[in-house]
């Protein structure tokens, strides 16, 4: 069995501030993105062009714990990403729905689900045909509170975890990678 070295990667998917998300779940994202960094982990967020999100505020957590960000962006340039903190930036050269979300997905050894609308949708469903450990926070609205505890179909291949708590969350996240690489 041979040790992986490269830090975890763990995506943070969640709403976009056009679905007027709460202070409250904001700051649940903000508390995610703190403890992946304390984790040893390096963020990987949807970089938005044209609005805030629950992953930028994400990204805003883990920069307050010293942690590295890595923004997918869509679209051809590095400027104008609202998380102008962002230290690494990955311009897909995609539009928004559909291919920025396979490689913002297929990039991460886990996911986190913040609330979340039809992107949010998009990220876990990549996440869950590669097989990739997916966790959503209950109570936060959206599909990361329908799909926690779910499967997404018959096969049952892939549970979408849930989790009470931005802690408990990252935890379980860093258990699946944990278990992933020792598998391999």
């Amino acid at each position: 069995m041979k040790e992986i070295l490269r830090k975890p990667q763990i995506g943070v998917m969640g709403s976009a501030a056009d679905l007027s998300y709460s202070k409250e779940v904001e700051q649940l994202a903000e508390e995610t993105g703190f403890y992946i960094a304390q984790a040893g982990a390096t963020l990987m967020f949807g970089a938005e062009r044209d609005c805030d999100s629950l992953s930028t505020a994400a990204c805003r957590g883990a920069k307050r714990a010293g942690g590295l960000t890595v923004g997918v962006t869509y679209g051809k340039g590095l400027d104008n990403v609202v998380a102008d903190y962002t230290d690494i930036i990955i311009a897909t050269g995609m539009e928004r729905g559909g291919g920025r979300e396979f490689v913002l997905s297929l990039s991460c050894d886990a996911l986190i689900a913040i609330s979340g609308g039809s992107g949010t949708l998009n990220e876990l469903v990549v996440a869950y045909q590669a097989n990739i450990p997916m966790v959503a926070i209950k109570a936060t609205g959206g599909w990361s509170e329908r799909l926690a505890g779910e499967y997404f179909d018959a096969r049952k291949r892939l549970l979408v975890e849930a989790a009470r708590t931005p802690q408990e969350a990252v935890d379980i996240a860093m258990e699946r990678i944990t278990a992933r690489r020792k598998a391999i």
